[in-house]
């Protein structure tokens, strides 16, 4: 509990820590009565009437209607307000850059995507910007009204010099200046800038596959392979914003590379990538479909691989094959890491579903003496953008549901 009893402002901390739980619940579980908040957090009926005026009274909750229908007298019901703040997210990719604006229940409400991501630092500001500012006049907002932004990139921007590490495929923002710019340009509007991967991670603990996870691996299979480590719920980032980057993990099976920031290749990512998926599909006679982008075409290949792998043949094969060598990889990472779970995510991996899931656990199984949870990813459509929103929603709600200076 915060303060100490007897000390002045004891009263006021408590009333706000009940008016943060409060909202918590009406984010959960939706709008409620005055009756069935005070059931839910053992306050009394005047102790919830008051806590809801004064949460009125703030711009933070709102009665939506009564509980007509349902046994018993109607009863007024109090919803969070989803005018009280917006936040925004960006997913930046080689390709192109997506965002959307949510509301404070998480609601997204507008949404924006560019193309291009822009091939010069003044032109990745820029971008930035015109998605930022497409997101927001699709929710028919101004971009004051955007409490913060969360973007995600590739690679890591390092804490000590400002740059941007273990991503020479995106264009634009290897500036030291970059973020100063980005600063400079968003005003007054707080901003984040943070591994992609990591994100994929923040939306699994916070609403997918990871919640109620603790200690917790993602390993992360699009473009290139990745991780995010969660450590006591928290993000372990690591001295320069590495962490997770396995991509460049040696790994038996792959050639040993020297200089592979230089080279951007080698080990885990030459192991299990996109490249060797496409290659070992070739080698087992499996066509990738015609059209779309490279990644789209070795997911295609490893879901048939699925659909099929209950028979015996190439299908079958090639999964078990890509299972064992993303298992290679894991096994170094979970015998230093020893997570509760591993959640698999990024479009190459989870088109592989069950089945893949299954064939890495018991190949895992085999090893590594640790022995985690294997799930698949529940956030299948843009996690990125999604863990960009909610690490937005986690500080704003913070800042915002804090009632502490407004509790008489």
């Amino acid at each position: 509990m915060a303060g100490t009893a007897g000390t002045p402002g004891t009263p006021r901390v408590l009333r706000a820590m009940n008016d943060r739980a409060a909202l918590e619940l009406l984010l959960e579980h939706g709008p409620l009565s005055r009756t069935r908040i005070g059931n839910l957090t053992g306050l009394s009926k005047p102790t919830a009437s008051q806590l809801l005026a004064r949460l009125e009274a703030a711009g933070l909750v709102l009665a939506t209607g009564t509980s007509e229908g349902r046994p018993g007298p109607s009863a007024q019901l109090y919803a969070v307000n989803p005018a009280a703040a917006h936040v925004a997210g960006l997913d930046v990719t080689p390709s192109g850059i997506r965002a959307a604006v949510a509301d404070i229940t998480g609601r997204t409400v507008g949404q924006f995507e560019l193309p291009t991501p822009g091939r010069s630092a003044q032109g990745a500001v820029d971008r930035v910007l015109q998605s930022l500012d497409g997101a927001v006049k699709d929710a028919g907002l101004h971009r004051a009204d955007v409490h913060r932004v969360v973007i995600g990139t590739p690679g890591a921007f390092d804490p000590t010099t400002g740059n941007l590490r273990y991503a020479s495929h995106l264009p634009g923002w290897h500036s030291p200046q970059l973020l100063g710019e980005l600063a400079a340009t968003l005003g007054p509007v707080p901003f984040e800038v943070e591994n992609d991967v990591n994100l994929a991670a923040v939306a699994e603990q916070r609403i997918g596959a990871a919640r109620g996870s603790e200690n917790f691996t993602l390993l992360w299979g699009e473009r290139g392979i990745g991780a995010a480590v969660v450590i006591g719920g928290r993000l372990h980032r690591g001295a320069t914003g590495g962490a997770g980057e396995v991509g460049f993990l040696p790994v038996p099976g792959a050639p040993l590379v020297r200089h592979v920031a230089r080279n951007n290749s080698g080990g885990f990512d030459e192991l299990a990538g996109l490249p060797t998926v496409l290659r070992l599909a070739r080698e087992h006679g499996l066509a990738a479909p015609p059209g779309g982008s490279l990644t789209d075409k070795a997911a295609a290949v490893v879901a048939e691989a699925a659909r099929t792998s209950g028979s015996p043949g190439p299908g079958a094969t090639l999964l078990a094959e890509f299972a064992t060598r993303l298992a290679t990889g894991l096994a170094s990472i979970v015998s230093v890491i020893d997570p509760e779970l591993i959640v698999l995510a990024g479009g190459l991996i989870t088109a592989g579903g069950e089945p893949l899931r299954a064939l890495i656990q018991s190949e895992l199984a085999e090893l590594a003496v640790p022995r985690p949870a294997i799930r698949l990813s529940t956030i299948p459509d843009g996690p990125v953008l999604c863990g960009a929103l909610q690490a937005a929603l986690a500080a704003t709600r913070d800042e915002v549901f804090d009632t502490t200076d407004r509790t008489p």
